[in-house]
């Protein structure tokens, strides 16, 4: 079963400016259905996981383009970035707008020889896995908390309860999990090894695999809090400069999300480590071990499950509009935190995020630190577990987390 995705306009428009169009995102997020979907028939789809294809578009891939003309679908370009400076030839000579439509999912190497070789020929897209809007089969737009973005986002959005919420935050985004009866843990079983042995292998020469899987875990049990290198080494067992190199493939992998701190050069007491989330809670969830919904709730990790999920689902929405997200944290050293700042055209939208059905005016009180320092403040809110969308104040807005 095919569900749609937010991301088929936007590849529409790009395929019509660029020759080249390239689609990046973790294993398993449904690249390649995307792209099938949207193709016609002359396009033809070669696999760079078949090692014939492989092997000939390493070896000589300027034959590999005389035997396979464009328009064509290269899928998993990041096994043959040879082929790169081939594709910029041919697209200069011919001057056609949708003539390579490419996916990768790693893009440790791939975005720097993509954008080496390709500079302003190529199209860039990240997919990442199904939101809750597409889950819904509902349109989906950047989200941002101003009154009347919120006022039409919640128009013919249903509420979800509690455990309902929890069991999307267990099951995670990838699509085959929805496709049919698919067990989740053998899925993530099968997942985390494929991911191991192909892009952390093959492409970053992570030689200790077991190691790479016990930090794999450790970060997953630190989603939603900020980034220690020297914790993370400690309790894996490698040095922090290995933990930063191997947190970078996780970023690279599309598994993992940094948020970077809000500051500028009048910010000289902010706290500069980003905060670290998982993309997939299914996969946080499998990783950490929690074997029920149920279990998940009530459990110790609760609430940055939550935090993390309503994090994916607002980077979702941006890159499902094509559009690189401007998020951010707040944290000084008076401990003065707030958890989301969404900074659009010189102004800050600052969102807390809480697992409460009544969060209470208290849960906006770091607010008004943002303009103690000069920034120019826009609407906020509380993203919770209340049942309406509510104002706060004239300025703020409890907001239903199954509307985002």
């Amino acid at each position: 079963m095919y569900i749609a995705r937010s991301l088929e306009k936007t590849v529409q428009d790009i395929q019509g400016s660029f020759p080249v169009l390239l689609i990046t995102g973790p294993m398993q997020v449904g690249k390649t259905t995307l792209l099938k979907k949207m193709t016609k028939a002359e396009r033809r789809y070669l696999s760079l996981d078949d090692p014939i294809l492989r092997e000939l578009a390493v070896s000589d891939p300027a034959l590999f383009l005389q035997r396979f003309e464009p328009p064509l679908i290269i899928d998993e370009i990041q096994y043959a970035p040879q082929l790169l400076p081939h594709i910029k030839i041919y697209v200069d000579e011919h001057r056609q707008n949708g003539a390579f439509w490419l996916t990768g999912s790693q893009t440790f190497h791939l975005m720097k020889n993509a954008s080496e070789s390709l500079a302003g020929r190529v199209g860039i897209l990240n997919l990442p896995g199904l939101s809750n809007n597409e889950l819904k089969d509902k349109p989906s737009t950047p989200f941002i908390p101003k009154s009347k973005a919120l006022i039409e986002r919640i128009k013919g959005a249903e509420p979800e309860k509690l455990n309902d919420l929890f069991a999307k935050i267990f099951k995670g985004s990838m699509p085959a999990l929805y496709a049919g009866k698919v067990n989740s843990d053998i899925f993530f079983s099968s997942y985390v090894q494929t991911y191991l042995q192909r892009d952390v292998r093959d492409l970053t020469q992570v030689g200790d695999e077991l190691s790479f899987l016990r930090f794999l875990t450790c970060a997953a049990a630190r989603t939603g809090q900020m980034v220690n290198y020297a914790d993370m080494a400690k309790d894996t067992g490698i040095s922090p400069p290995t933990a930063k190199q191997w947190l970078s493939i996780l970023v690279s992998s599309g598994l993992v999300y940094l948020l970077e701190p809000y500051y500028n050069n009048a910010l000289k007491r902010i706290i500069k480590a980003p905060k670290l989330y998982f993309l997939d809670t299914g996969l946080a969830a499998y990783l950490t071990k929690w074997t029920t919904p149920e279990a998940l709730e009530a459990g110790a990790m609760s609430g940055a499950f939550f935090e993390t999920w309503v994090m994916a689902e607002i980077i979702k929405s941006y890159y499902n509009a094509g559009k690189r997200p401007p998020l951010y944290y707040y944290r000084d050293k008076d401990h003065r935190e707030i958890d989301l700042i969404i900074h659009e055209n010189d102004t800050v939208y600052p969102i807390e995020i809480k697992k409460s059905s009544n969060p209470g005016k208290d849960a906006i009180r770091h607010f008004g630190a943002l303009a103690r320092i000069g920034l120019n403040i826009g609407e906020g809110g509380v993203i919770c577990l209340c049942g309406e969308l509510l104002p706060i104040d004239k300025q703020n807005w409890y907001i239903p987390a199954w509307m985002i």
